[in-house]
């Protein structure tokens, strides 16, 4: 760093090199200088990519599922049934309804696929199976909508940095 801040004609002086094969060391330094920094901020990223991956619990695979495949916990409730009751129940698994009574931020806990059930279901349906109020299960709805629309711009900002990771060359 030193040698590039240093001016050209006073390091090629020292050096006793032309001016002109200062420039080209200043330039070169430059470029090491700059790939160390990118290789920082890959390591770095690389760190936060592997984390990510820890605590999600797999979302890249849920998430890119195709969303038109039907799923059964689906058709239930597409399909409807007399109670909207039984409707929540079937569709929202037993261990699902315990985690979104239980926990604090329940949209936490969850994995994509049953916050996207959360968020298909009807918010009274929700609230008669959780035996609560309308309101309540409004709330939760809409914090396990934030939660899924944070975890897709992460897998898409993933995607992104692979796709651009791809088209970058390799150093010699």
């Amino acid at each position: 760093k030193v040698l590039i801040d240093v001016p050209r004609s006073d390091l090629a002086k020292e050096l006793a090199q032309s001016e002109t094969k200062i420039q080209v060391l200043q330039d070169t330094l430059q470029q090491v200088l700059d790939r160390r920094e990118e290789e920082r901020q890959s390591r770095q990223l690389l760190q936060l990519y592997l984390e990510a991956l820890k605590t999600e619990d797999s979302i890249l695979s849920k998430v890119a599922e195709p969303e038109a495949a039907p799923r059964k916990e689906m058709d239930v409730v597409d399909t409807g049934t007399s109670s909207t009751d039984t409707s929540a129940t079937r569709a929202l698994s037993d261990q699902v309804l315990a985690a979104l009574k239980e926990k604090p931020a329940p949209e936490l806990c969850l994995d994509s696929q049953d916050l996207e059930l959360v968020l298909k279901e009807d918010a009274a349906a929700l609230a008669s199976a959780l035996g609560w109020d309308k309101q309540k299960a409004g709330a939760l709805q809409e914090a396990c909508d934030q939660e899924l629309s944070k975890r897709l711009k992460q897998v898409q900002t993933l995607h992104s940095l692979r796709s651009t990771s791809k088209g970058k060359k390799t150093l010699p």
